[in-house]
């Protein structure tokens, strides 16, 4: 892992800053390179997941390649209408398997929405989630690859879209915050292009890699109604 950027942006319309986070090795602290290592494990990537746990289930799943369509309803404002504190949706409910609507108001309920967002992604050890997951069917996601509060960058994507995924293939051990205690093999491409708007609905397209573009297609699923897990 040297000093190869992961992400690569095409438009500096993001609010929150991001910049690559991974450089040199000789540049890394002993702290950041534990917690890289626990990112790329299961118990990392899903939630707050124990490995040992015997009641966890072990699968393998490969993942469907899915591009936004494009005649999407759009959101209304009772649609993005939420109350605080925002809990976990867990499957089997049905809002899981609701179509997600592309936002069209970029006001201050959407940017409370985020931050709220990402107050239970922390809270519950996440690196990444999607509205759907938190009971509201829109297109938006918010990921945080390092998974702690004021470390890494803070990404928001919304009515994201796929430009072009990448032809080599890797094979990633994932979970799931609304399918908690199942783990799945999930073959994802490596890399992907993605056009997106921020939450000033300024449009962006970004080149995601390595585990940032496998948390964006983890989420990305969820806004297509696809699951691996």
């Amino acid at each position: 892992m040297a000093s190869t950027s992961w992400l690569h942006l095409h438009s500096p319309s993001l609010t929150r800053a991001i910049v690559p986070i991974l450089r040199h090795p000789t540049t890394l602290s002993t702290s950041f390179l534990h917690r890289l290592n626990r990112f790329t494990s299961p118990a990392r990537f899903t939630s707050s997941v124990n490995q040992t746990n015997p009641m966890l289930t072990q699968v393998h799943a490969q993942a469907k390649r899915s591009f936004l369509s494009k005649d999407d309803k759009i959101a209304s404002l009772e649609d993005l209408r939420f109350e605080p504190p925002l809990k976990i949706v867990e499957y089997p409910d049905p809002i899981l398997r609701k179509r997600n609507k592309r936002i069209n108001a970029f006001d201050e309920n959407l940017k409370k929405l985020v931050d709220e967002m990402f107050d239970v992604m922390y809270k519950t050890d996440g690196v990444g989630l999607s509205a759907p997951q938190v009971g509201i069917n829109v297109q938006l996601m918010v990921f945080n690859p390092a998974g702690e509060r004021g470390e890494g960058q803070e990404i928001i994507l919304v009515n994201p879209k796929v430009m072009k995924y990448s032809k080599k293939p890797l094979l990633f051990n994932e979970g799931c915050l609304s399918f908690p205690q199942i783990f799945a093999d999930v073959e994802r491409p490596e890399s992907v292009k993605v056009d997106a708007q921020d939450i000033n609905g300024a449009r962006f397209m970004v080149e995601l890699s390595g585990l940032p573009a496998r948390v964006f297609q983890h989420e990305f699923d969820h806004l297509q109604v696809l699951s691996s897990i």
